[in-house]
């Protein structure tokens, strides 16, 4: 995919609703697992630098996401944004990368005094194949995107997922000797993953609710053991704990693990790779979602090997400068 290299159109002017930073240590996980891949979703090199997207809309009300490779313009704008204060942002003509039609985020605000946010019409005086408009994925079915961005949201508001996990099931006996006993609500959460929540609330039999399992329906995964396999663990946790820990021999492209700042000296993990995600704090529990379990939740308690494979990978995690 290659943009225009016009901003959105000759003489017209962006209305800024909004950016993100698209970099090796923070990125719109729906893009792709890691950075290699969500540039590659854009049509971008993977320079190490990074890159900011400026999502607006044109005078016509066209949705626009504006490729700069300001990044540390954009960084500030978006800093000064969640402190309340007023920022200008303005990308000029040089540190414009490309224009993209379409937005690849949800967003709940349009700007002002021009038409309601749509999708660019093709220009006929462009050559070859029009680009087709970015969009945001469809919350009404699961896949990477959706389990991406569920897993990004139980990090943003870990202390809420958190505390719907009981102490044995963190770290009792069935976490400490790496048995994978389950749970008596089947190790996961009891609710839908984050990006589920809009559902259309017809949910498939056997689930309760909140769209989680019932303990009816099984064990989850609940610690790891050395061997993988402990008695009970869900089989795609396992596989996911096993990837996990294959990064600490063989490190993935960047991106595919991340760390960020958390209460009291820890730090808050997000590792993806193919099929599922895991969020961890480095000083508790952690979090799996996977492709094939949509909307689901489980439960990795803390047990003797999470710790260290938690620091291990916090140690080869790229980190917001």
């Amino acid at each position: 995919m290659a943009g225009t290299d016009d901003t959105v159109a000759e003489d017209d002017a962006l209305f800024v609703l909004t950016a993100v930073l698209l970099t090796p240590a923070q990125f719109p996980s729906v893009l792709g697992d890691d950075y290699v891949a969500a540039c590659g979703a854009l049509g971008l090199e993977p320079y190490a630098e990074g890159y900011g997207l400026v999502l607006g809309q044109d005078s016509g009300g066209a949705r626009w996401t504006v490729v700069v490779d300001d990044v540390s313009m954009v960084a500030v704008a978006i800093a000064s944004w969640d402190c309340g204060m007023e920022y200008d942002l303005s990308p000029d003509d040089r540190s414009v990368v490309c224009a993209l039609p379409g937005w690849p985020l949800a967003l709940a605000v349009a700007a002002p005094g021009v038409p309601a946010p749509h999708d660019p019409l093709p220009d006929p005086e462009v050559e070859g194949e029009p680009l087709t408009p970015l969009a945001p994925p469809d919350t009404e079915v699961w896949g990477p995107a959706q389990r991406r961005l569920g897993a990004d949201e139980i990090a943003l508001q870990w202390a809420a997922w958190r505390e719907q996990i009981d102490d044995e099931t963190a770290f009792g006996a069935s976490a400490a000797d790496g048995r994978g006993e389950a749970a008596p609500d089947g190790s996961r959460t009891g609710r839908k993953s984050p990006a589920r929540e809009a559902g259309t609330g017809d949910e498939p039999a056997g689930e309760d609710a909140a769209g989680g399992k019932t303990a009816e329906d099984g064990p989850a995964g609940n610690s790891l053991s050395e061997t993988g396999e402990a008695s009970g663990q869900h089989p795609g946790v396992r596989r996911a704990l096993e990837a996990a820990r294959a990064y600490v021999t063989s490190p993935p492209p960047p991106g595919r693990i991340r760390s960020a700042f958390a209460p009291g000296g820890a730090r808050t993990l997000r590792v993806d790779g193919p099929g599922w995600s895991l969020v961890a704090r480095t000083d508790d529990i952690a979090f799996v979602l996977l492709d094939d379990e949509p909307g689901e939740i489980m439960t990795v308690g803390r047990g003797p090997e999470l710790p260290g494979l938690l620091k291990s990978l916090d140690e080869l995690a790229v980190r917001p400068s």
